[in-house]
């Protein structure tokens, strides 16, 4: 159970054809090369493409939210079943692990989903993880599948988060690959192609925002194309698409999860006084909060923005919306230890 983790995403583009059907050779090199690594790291799939491999059984198929829930209930075990058939010449077992946000936002459930990937790693299975797309409600979905694998990444303590795609990597004006990005900062988003394909749901831009939170939880990331040979082994190694570097990071699994996989309920904008207060460690006082821009109760989960509306750190407030207007002095909005900078 001291082998490091490894988080590998695969996009609906990434593992489907142009019809929408799941590419089995795909599927086959994914298994062939993440047998070749199975000893060495405990290892989670995200993989997308249940409503693609769905979506043909359902008739006049015009993309809505209920025909999509009722594509993913069909293509799950579509999905699952091709993923097992391939796996299973290496003796390798899978398990389905459908996720909703709450399982993440609440820290019990989530201690729960992880000892339940340590259950699975233990007797030598992989974990294929995908949002529960029939049950999970729009106000609380996943806004796609690189959340998910982030979240998986960064509440369990991954040393690589990989995500697969369909181009090879981060390219930059020239169409070159950019091979490393040390900093994910605004440059590195301006390489980003805005477009999303026809498949899936996400884009380079998801990827980077991602990757980001990744890499400022101190995980390293790789951005790479499914298509090149033997491409997970070489991302493994950083030999191939463009490697996002880990940044310095010394949190404790509580302060990570209350970062990347708590939800947010509520929302403030504070002055630059404040701002400048937080990024020294100091608690968030009332006096330093411009506005209440979505309420809150005690002991829930708050975005902290600037006076730019950036998204510069979450905490859990203290004390409920209504009590921050007052401006009482001294007022704690939420403690510096439940303060996570962004």
């Amino acid at each position: 159970m001291n082998k490091p983790i490894v988080v590998i995403k695969f996009g609906t583009a990434s593992i489907t054809k142009e019809n929408g059907e799941l590419n089995e050779a795909v599927i086959a090199e994914v298994a062939r090369q993440v047998a070749a690594i199975h000893a060495q790291y405990n290892v989670v799939l995200v993989s997308s493409g249940a409503v693609a491999a769905g979506k043909r059984f359902i008739r006049d198929y015009g993309g809505t939210i209920s025909e999509r829930k009722a594509a993913a209930s069909i293509g799950n075990p579509i999905l699952l079943n091709k993923y097992s058939r391939y796996f299973e010449p290496y003796g390798i077992s899978i398990a389905q692990s459908l996720c909703e946000r709450q399982h993440f936002s609440n820290r019990d459930q989530f201690l729960q989903l992880h000892k339940t990937y340590e259950e699975l790693w233990a007797s030598g299975i992989i974990p294929i993880a995908n949002e529960n797309d029939v049950v999970s409600s729009l106000e609380l979905k996943f806004s796609d599948n690189d959340e998910l694998a982030t979240l998986i990444a960064v509440g369990f303590g991954a040393s690589m988060l990989l995500f697969s795609t369909s181009v090879a990597g981060v390219l930059d004006k020239e169409g070159n690959i950019v091979p490393q990005i040390d900093v994910i900062d605004k440059a590195a988003f301006s390489l980003a192609d805005k477009r999303k394909s026809s498949l899936g749901l996400g884009g380079m831009v998801s990827k980077l925002t991602f990757a980001r939170l990744a890499t400022n939880m101190g995980i390293q990331v790789v951005i790479f194309g499914v298509s090149t040979p033997d491409g997970i082994l070489k991302a493994i190694e950083g030999k191939t698409g463009t490697l996002c570097l880990p940044q310095p990071n010394n949190m404790s699994a509580r302060r990570k999860w209350l970062a990347s996989g708590s939800l947010a309920i509520g929302k403030v904008q504070v002055d630059s006084g404040a701002q400048k207060a937080l990024e020294k460690r100091h608690s968030l006082l009332a006096v330093g909060v411009k506005a209440v821009l979505e309420k809150f109760e005690c002991g829930e989960v708050i975005e902290i923005v600037n006076e730019d509306n950036a998204v510069i750190a979450v905490g859990r407030a203290k004390v409920a919306s209504d009590a921050v207007d007052s401006k009482a002095q001294n007022l704690e909005v939420a403690h510096a230890d439940e303060i996570v900078l962004l």
